[in-house]
């Protein structure tokens, strides 16, 4: 299916339905797709051509989806960036996808379009008053279009998306999707947890990212359901959002769930009672954690999601029955329309007790890297994905994460490559050597940790290697400790030995 066919389908199906909600803004599914067509007549006004890429760099707006669907009716390639980066990874990948055109929320303008590139800026004010905000902003530009006229029959074999990876090798890679793989996306994480006709979905997690955009976006809009769009994520905002707009799931990493409950003094005041599925990712939750949340929200209909750009992102899941006994694990075997190997380094399926690399296996899987045949071929093995992950089968078949053989930190939800981070480290003029781990964390899941040997003479500060970092790299992305060392414990080939410098942090 093509993903302008979905939303087609889903006007036919439940036209005047709420389709879309952000604060006292609405429409229903024929208002949005009505909008959406303007969106692409805009869009094209501004150059975007079928095949073109269209980077958007928004907070969760309607702009976002807006311009998706527009450029999904153009026949473009929706290239949804990070609104946290600095401007030289913004550079970056514009210049690596070639995008024409580019959407940008007016408060982070200046950040984007400082960008050193041919791109030209279409920039949102979501929240602007219709009657005072600027006649060349993207929303004031829509409300004055015609609808486009969109092809009756569009191939669904065509390029949708290019998401782009934490970059674990020093710079991110641009997972290429298409219609039809990010359709059953949607369809089997519907599926999975599941979604239903009359679900009221809260999107606060970032928008531009795969979940929250394949899985719950457009899982939700698959089925007819209603959006929800939170801005930006906050905790008490969440709480607030929950109740007016008596959502029905909530999807975002562990601490956006634990968060509300530790640092929003009147929690239990809130009325929760509308939701029916808690539903986590990007990290695991031990036992206990998972008791107090349940008896917190007062439901235990939590289910935790695994998976990665690169498929979808589809893989795993683990059921609401299997909080607590199973807490830590993924799941057992694959999601609907998706098969899950542990493989072990000769080949074979790891047994109970036994730890392997975890490959997956779906429709939904990318194309490939964008422009990187090696990269592609490296992950590939035949219809299966490598994911770099590894995990351990217990005797019932569950698989828990081990360890991330990429060297990826999970911090709050977001990814962030060690190598990307030591890459900018090495820069600066007092360091040496210097190694970037993840410290386990009960709320964030990670925090990015530095280790540094300086230059002889030297003893750089945190607060000032932060500083120092950040026009750098992203915020999110910066260490929040920093442990001089002489020198990093190393292999006999050189090689950072990653694991002795973990056991250090594990053992205070």
């Amino acid at each position: 299916m093509h993903l302008s066919a979905l939303l087609d389908n889903a006007v036919r199906s439940a036209g005047p339905k709420e389709a879309v909600v952000y604060g006292e803004q609405r429409w229903t599914y024929a208002e949005f797709a009505a909008a959406a067509r303007r969106a692409a007549t805009v869009l094209g006004e501004a150059g975007l051509g079928p095949g073109d890429r269209l980077a958007v760099m928004t907070y969760n707006t309607p702009a976002f989806l807006l311009a998706a669907f527009g450029a999904w009716y153009t026949g473009a390639t929706l290239v949804p960036v990070n609104h946290k980066l600095a401007t030289a990874e913004v550079e970056h990948q514009l210049r690596h996808c070639g995008a024409r055109l580019a959407l940008v929320d007016a408060e982070i303008g200046a950040r984007a379009t400082a960008a050193g590139t041919d791109t030209r800026w279409l920039v949102s004010h979501p929240d602007a008053d219709p009657a005072t905000r600027p006649a060349d902003s993207f929303e004031s530009l829509v409300a004055a279009a015609d609808p486009a006229i969109a092809p009756e029959s569009p191939d669904d074999t065509g390029i949708a998306q290019i998401l782009y990876t934490s970059g674990t090798s020093g710079r991110p890679k641009g997972c290429v999707h298409t219609h039809r793989g990010i359709a059953l996306t949607a369809t089997y994480t519907a599926t999975a947890v599941p979604l239903r006709r009359d679900e009221r979905f809260l999107i606060c997690m970032p928008i531009w990212h795969a979940s929250p955009l394949n899985n719950w976006t457009l899982g939700t809009l698959l089925l007819g359901g209603t959006v929800v769009l939170q801005r930006e994520y906050e905790p008490r905002r969440m709480l607030e959002t929950v109740q007016r707009e008596r959502v029905t799931a909530v999807f975002g990493a562990p601490v956006a769930l634990i968060a509300p409950v530790q640092a929003v003094p009147d929690f239990a005041d809130f009325d929760l009672s509308s939701v029916r599925s808690w539903i986590y990712g990007a990290g695991p939750l031990d036992a206990d954690t998972a008791r107090r949340l349940m008896k917190a929200y007062g439901s235990d209909d939590f289910h935790q999601v695994y998976g990665m750009s690169e498929t979808g992102p589809v893989g795993a899941t683990l059921s609401p029955a299997e909080q607590v006994e199973k807490a830590g694990a993924i799941g057992r075997g694959g999601m609907p329309g998706v098969d899950l190997r542990v493989v072990r380094p000769d080949g074979g399926d790891a047994a109970p007790g036994e730890t392997g690399e975890i490959w997956l296996r779906s429709d939904t899987r990318m194309v490939g890297y964008l422009d990187d045949e090696a990269a592609t071929a490296e992950v590939f093995a035949g219809d299966w994905y490598r994911s770099g992950d590894l995990g351990r089968v217990d005797e019932d078949g569950f698989v828990t994460l081990v360890d991330r053989m990429k060297d990826v930190i999970i911090t709050g939800g977001e990814n962030v490559a060690s190598q990307e981070v030591e890459g900018a480290l090495r820069a600066h003029p007092d360091v040496l050597d210097v190694a970037v781990v993840g410290r386990p964390h009960p709320q964030w899941g990670e925090t990015v940790v530095a280790f540094v040997v300086p230059r002889q003479g030297v003893e750089p500060d945190l607060a000032g290697v932060r500083a120092w970092l950040e026009t750098r790299i992203a915020r999110y992305k910066i260490p929040r400790e920093l442990v001089l060392r002489r020198e990093l414990p190393r292999t006999p080939s050189g090689k950072i030995t990653k694991h002795v410098l973990r056991d250090e942090l594990a053992g205070g």
